[in-house]
């Protein structure tokens, strides 16, 4: 089986091309060639595959196997796959997900993608459609109380589940190993949760660290970025227009209040190809 190791600031995946490679188990897949001592070494597999309601269809599993409703960082890089690639010559193109149908504009230098702007479509706030058990309408800088110390989250689905957590040190310092897995495992969270830690520098500048559920700490997480833009924006933290800062990179979000919906920009990269046996 051949496969691509590929990278949005950090953020790591093998992907398949399913167009031409079939896959019988890609949950067991995605556990062993995940595995960065005894397999490639990634932060999960993702699945190109035909699709019959956009271009493509993008099909993710996270390093322990889970199936993943999306992934911004990951989704760039499938636009630089399918242009570089030769499966397509458009430089606008769709993507189905879990999480709907993702709209792509791809920014070509040399005949290869550098940057990718993606249409990540409206933040989701009820806590229903987080979800997350909380009896108001919006969890907005809401208290909760994890391993015995109180925090303050506000709430965004992007697809997937965040809990944006504000803290007033440099995030580099926050101990995310011990915290980030009491988050993505506590009970208020039906299906797990992405939490982000976030130190707001100004307000155009947000610095983050992610714990994403199924992969622990990754060094970028796109939909986390845009619920961290989002939370922000609603805490009147930043304008509705910031630079994320990631231990693996930068993401610009933008907030687009009156279209109600998120747009990233940022790089993908390939760093090699292999052949799985």
């Amino acid at each position: 089986m051949k496969f691509t190791k590929m990278q949005g600031i950090g953020n790591d995946y093998v992907y398949v091309n399913c167009l031409q490679e079939t896959i019988e188990n890609p949950s067991e897949l995605a556990k062993k060639i995940s595995d960065r001592h005894y397999g490639v070494g990634s932060d999960g597999l993702i699945m190109i595959n035909p699709s019959d309601k956009a271009d493509f269809e993008m099909e993710m599993y996270n390093a322990d196997g889970s199936r993943g409703e999306m992934c911004g960082n990951g989704i760039r890089c499938v636009a630089k796959y399918v242009y570089d690639y030769g499966l397509t010559d458009k430089t606008s193109i769709s993507v189905e997900t879990l999480a709907g149908i993702k709209y792509l504009d791809l920014t070509v230098e040399d005949g290869k993608v550098v940057l990718v702007k993606v249409d990540m479509g409206k933040p989701m706030l009820r806590p229903e459609e987080v979800p997350v058990v909380s009896e108001k309408e919006e969890v907005i800088d809401e208290p909760i109380t994890v391993d015995g110390q109180e925090y303050r989250m506000t709430c965004v689905s992007m697809g997937n589940p965040h809990a944006v957590v504000f803290i007033d040190q440099d995030v580099k310092e926050f101990p995310l190993e011990t915290v980030g897995v009491k988050f993505e495992n506590h009970e208020r969270f039906p299906k797990r949760v992405n939490t982000e830690f976030v130190n707001v520098l100004d307000r155009h500048t947000a610095q983050m660290r992610v714990w994403e559920r199924g992969s622990g700490e990754t060094l970028a997480c796109g939909t986390g970025a845009c619920a961290v833009a989002v939370a922000c924006a609603l805490n009147g933290l930043t304008e509705d227009e910031v630079t994320v800062k990631l231990l693996g990179g930068d993401l610009q979000i933008k907030w687009d209040r009156e279209k109600n919906t998120v747009y990233m920009t940022g790089p993908a990269e390939v760093v090699f190809d292999g052949e799985w046996k």
